[in-house]
């Protein structure tokens, strides 16, 4: 198992892309941090599913863009663990209302979850990361290379601010801590499948593979990043998008 021993955050990991990682860590031999916001019950179950495979597990309820509650976060990590070897920032929102009808509140919302925390998770965890020669990995979306959706315009200037962050990371916390980033497309997880049907068919003609990824797809590359597989990646991102143009 390529983590045993190892303790890993993932940030809002209470369903989705976050929640298929957890278990795949779990798999792996992983004692893994369940964060949530809101989803208590989800978080629990999560836990005790991955109780359930042989592995360690906790919920921590934190708001990512909450400093205090960052710093608490971590500090509970390590009272609970006594370490902590990867950190996952998958915690994210987006609003889909078109671009002149997003209010200022909803942008500094976005931008504070979706880029800001993952700024503060990393801040507060790189000393505990940095003793235990760990590494980051950053979930990020191609939609911070190239996209023309003004819906979301707020989530996508996000997820290009996360890709230099990446970079940036990657730079200041060399050689010790690996810092890379995984940009899905479409991935078939609740939130996207409550979008209207000619909002995904247009979607996913984009994408050469036809279909939408599984969060299990994600999952498996953020893994890689996080593994010894991946020892001389780092500020890299990897685009897991089935291809889309």
């Amino acid at each position: 198992m390529r983590f045993k021993n190892k303790v890993v955050l993932i940030t809002g990991s209470s369903r989705g892309v976050g929640r298929a990682t957890a278990l795949e860590f779990a798999k792996e031999g992983a004692s893994v941090v369940v964060n949530y916001t809101n989803s208590e019950d989800k978080a629990n179950s999560l836990v005790n599913e991955i109780e359930g495979l042989g592995s360690k597990a906790i919920a921590i309820k934190c708001d990512v863009s909450v400093e205090n509650q960052v710093k608490s976060m971590i500090e509970e990590i390590i009272s609970k663990f006594g370490k902590l070897d990867i950190l996952v920032n998958n915690a994210a929102i987006v609003f889909d209302v078109p671009i002149f009808e997003k209010t200022v509140e909803e942008w500094q919302k976005t931008m504070a979850v979706n880029l800001i925390g993952s700024f503060l998770c990393a801040k507060y965890s790189s000393k505990y990361l940095l003793g235990s020669k760990g590494n980051i990995v950053n979930v990020c979306s191609n939609s911070g290379y190239n996209s023309f959706a003004p819906t979301s315009a707020d989530y996508d200037s996000s997820k290009v601010g996360l890709i230099s962050l990446t970079k940036n990371l990657a730079k200041e916390l060399a050689p010790d801590i690996r810092v890379n980033g995984v940009a899905p497309s479409w991935v078939d997880t609740d939130m996207n499948r409550d979008l209207p049907k000619e909002v995904l068919d247009e979607e996913i003609g984009k994408i050469l593979l036809g279909r939408m990824a599984q969060p299990e797809e994600i999952a498996k590359t953020i893994l890689f990043l996080a593994s010894d597989d991946a020892s001389y990646l780092t500020g890299s991102i990897i685009f897991v998008d089935g291809g889309t143009i």
